[in-house]
């Protein structure tokens, strides 16, 4: 059987997630780079596996799909085992706070980092250009009060759905794994001992681990 592949640069915080997906369960892949300052992912081919000409695409055969989290969850149902099962869906109301976690991640804390991660690494690394400290200190105050209610579930569970890892958990990773540097951002997790324990956690999972040694530095 052919591997997936995976069409996006290395640096896509989003096909990030669908990548992480893939070690978790062990499925052979293959990442097809594209080449964002070209416009690439503007291009008809490109176009024609992502209609937004966004990344990632994601390619199984003759299914295509865009959107990173809805491929995490097709890459997590197609090679679910009794190992790795990162959707929890044998149990309703496990999988209900995974979905819940997920839309939490999705909606109130990838909108807040996500800028900080854009100022801070993008525009200075990929454009030369000065980060905008005044859209860094905002989002920051936002991310804290989110990082609030994660400091109260964390004290609660040990992963956001549970005490059970998950695809929620996951999910957070790649961005994150991008601003830890920033200050504003360590001081916020530093400040928080349960989010500080479960990032850690995050941080020391072997898929992590690997996909992290392979962004540039």
């Amino acid at each position: 059987m052919a591997p997936v592949k995976v069409f996006a640069p290395v640096m896509s915080t989003a096909a990030t997630r669908v990548v992480l997906c893939l070690e978790e369960v062990g499925a052979e892949y293959e990442r097809v780079n594209i080449d964002m300052a070209t416009g690439e992912h503007k291009s008809p081919a490109h176009l024609a596996r992502n209609p937004f000409g966004q990344v990632p695409a994601f390619q199984d055969g003759d299914l295509v799909l865009f959107e990173s989290r809805a491929i995490g969850r097709y890459v997590l149902r197609k090679f679910k085992s009794s190992n790795v099962d990162l959707l929890h869906e044998s149990s309703l109301e496990e999988s209900a706070m995974v979905d819940v976690w997920l839309d939490v991640e999705a909606h109130q804390y990838d909108k807040v980092i996500s800028p900080i991660f854009y100022q801070a690494v993008i525009i200075p690394r990929f454009y030369g250009g000065t980060t905008d400290e005044k859209v860094v200190e905002e989002n920051s105050e936002k991310l804290g009060k989110v990082l609030d209610i994660y400091e109260a579930r964390l004290s609660q569970t040990k992963y956001l759905a549970g005490d059970f890892f998950s695809f929620a958990d996951l999910c957070h990773y790649p961005v994150t794994h991008f601003v830890t540097k920033v200050p504003q951002v360590a001081a916020l997790l530093e400040a928080r001992p349960h989010v500080k324990a479960w990032w850690e956690s995050l941080e020391s999972r072997p898929a992590c681990k690997k996909v992290a040694a392979e962004f540039p530095q």
